[in-house]
């Protein structure tokens, strides 16, 4: 069995896609649920279409080349032909927050602004601006990511989990631009302290943030990217690997 891809949480839940001769079936990472996989060897997780895996033995990890996708809007400025359908719709321009004092600005379609910034994790966002198309707003995204950047990587958000906004901070940025709408969001992960970063597949799921899952692990709290766990075989019966344990595991 193999991990293949993984569902973030929105509006649902957040999920593990694994993949065992073919078939791929769906493991829900609600709160509450317990994991008992240990991790193997590592390779490229193929492709995904529906319910069908197909299985590829490459070296590399998550994808090899060969199964590795180009989003053509991923580093786009707006200097582009709108190359895909998707291009034409209207977009939003957005400001995602990451507790305590990290921000991003981002695009996407404007049917899609909740649902892409509980992908993200984002703590708290405001929307900044509604335009005819995805080249306008990448245009505008280029011009405010000058002075606050577009992108926040998963070791960020981590550290940050058992954080909370910082009021000042987030005051201080709603002045500075002129917003539509403004959102919280809650994760209801209730950390008092920083979980640790791991890639495991054992343990109790506390909750998830974005493609984060936060695992409780022997009286530890745990921080998993699931992408990180993308390409990895996997058999029931729980990790034997020795796992940093916290401070609060000694309480």
């Amino acid at each position: 069995m193999q991990v293949v891809g993984y569902h973030s949480r929105v509006e649902d839940h957040a999920a593990l896609l694994l993949a065992d001769e073919g078939a791929v079936t769906v493991e829900r990472l609600d709160p509450g649920t317990e994991l008992t996989y240990a991790l193997g060897q590592r390779h490229c997780a193929g492709a995904v279409d529906g319910e069908r895996h197909y299985a590829c033995d490459g070296a590399d990890a998550p994808y090899c080349p060969e199964h590795t996708s180009r989003w053509p809007c991923a580093r786009c400025t707006g200097d582009c032909n709108k190359p895909i359908e998707a291009c034409d719709e209207e977009h939003v321009v957005y400001l995602a927050v990451f507790a305590p004092d990290t921000v991003k600005v981002g695009v996407t379609r404007s049917w899609r602004l909740e649902t892409r910034l509980r992908e993200q994790g984002a703590d708290r966002a405001a929307h900044l601006r509604t335009v005819a198309d995805g080249r306008i707003a990448r245009q505008i995204e280029a011009d405010v990511a000058t002075d606050l950047g577009d992108r926040v990587r998963v070791p960020t958000k981590i550290a940050g989990l058992h954080e909370s906004v910082d009021e000042q901070f987030w005051s201080t940025l709603l002045d500075e631009y002129e917003t539509l709408a403004t959102y919280d969001f809650d994760y209801g992960l209730a950390l008092t302290e920083r979980p640790m970063a791991e890639t495991l597949a054992t343990g109790t799921v506390r909750g998830t943030k974005g493609r984060v899952a936060v695992l409780d692990n022997n009286g530890s709290t745990y921080a998993v990217d699931l992408r990180a766990l993308v390409g990895y075989e996997v058999t029931d019966g729980g990790t034997d690997r020795d796992l940093q344990s916290s401070l609060g595991a000694f309480g």
